[in-house]
This record gives structure tokens, C-alpha cells and sequence, in this order.
């Protein structure tokens, strides 16, 4: 559970969680938003109208990230990303093609973790 590699996933994810996460709350990383007239771009507008999706889900991966970072509750970190990685997957996968990689990068890196530490989740299958 503790090799190098996957010491290096949970570093690397966690770090590009809290940067992401307090990018959608403090906005100090430009960002290419999609086209308006696109649905990416209709579906994150209104997202964005609401005030209060994208600082929610920002604070949570912020605190997912700082977790896994801390090497705290890894498995409950994972657990909570699990729901944010597939909606970032499928947004990328109908929405928005050109964010695919990255999005499936995050899903990658979660799921070799939640892999990593499945004897933590084991109890939950019996």
C-alpha cells in the first residue's frame, strides 16, 4: 500500500486537487471556458448560476486533496472523490471531448488508489 508509485498517484492527484478545487473558489488560474452556445458551455453556465455548486464541489476537493496530501483517511478521501471523477469523466466524455485526458487521468489516479487500499473496503462487501 505504501510504494513509491503509489505515494507518487496520491501526491500527484491530491496536489492537482487542492490547486483545482481552490481555482473554483478563488479563480486565480484563467481557465478556457467552453463556448456559450455550446451544451458544455449552457451546462457550466448553469451550473454557475447557481452560486453554489462550484464553490461546494472546489471546498470538497480542496479537503479530498488536503487529506490524501496529509495521508488522512485515504480511503474515505477516495471514496468522496469517486462521484466528482466520474462527473468530470462524463462531462468530458458528452460534453466537452478535448478535457478528456485529463479527466481520464483523475479517474486513473482514483481508481489505482481506491485499488491500493481495497482491503480497507472489503468489509463493505460482506
Amino acid at each position: 500500500m505504501n510504494s513509491m508509485f503509489t505515494k507518487i498517484v496520491r501526491l500527484v492527484l491530491g496536489l492537482a486537487l487542492v490547486v483545482f478545487g481552490a481555482n473554483m473558489i478563488h479563480h486565480f488560474i484563467p481557465m478556457d471556458q467552453p463556448d456559450a452556445t455550446t451544451a458544455a458551455g449552457q451546462f457550466m453556465n448553469s451550473l454557475g448560476a447557481t452560486g453554489y455548486i462550484f464553490p461546494v464541489v472546489g471546498a470538497l476537493e480542496v479537503i479530498i486533496g488536503v487529506m490524501l496530501l496529509l495521508k488522512k483517511w485515504v480511503a474515505f478521501a477516495l471514496i468522496l472523490l469517486a462521484p466528482i471523477s466520474i462527473n468530470i469523466l462524463l462531462f468530458h466524455l458528452f460534453l466537452d471531448i478535448p478535457g478528456l485526458s485529463v479527466a481520464l487521468l483523475v479517474m486513473v489516479f482514483n481508481t489505482v488508489l481506491i485499488f491500493k487500499h481495497w482491503q480497507q473496503y472489503k468489509p463493505l462487501f460482506y
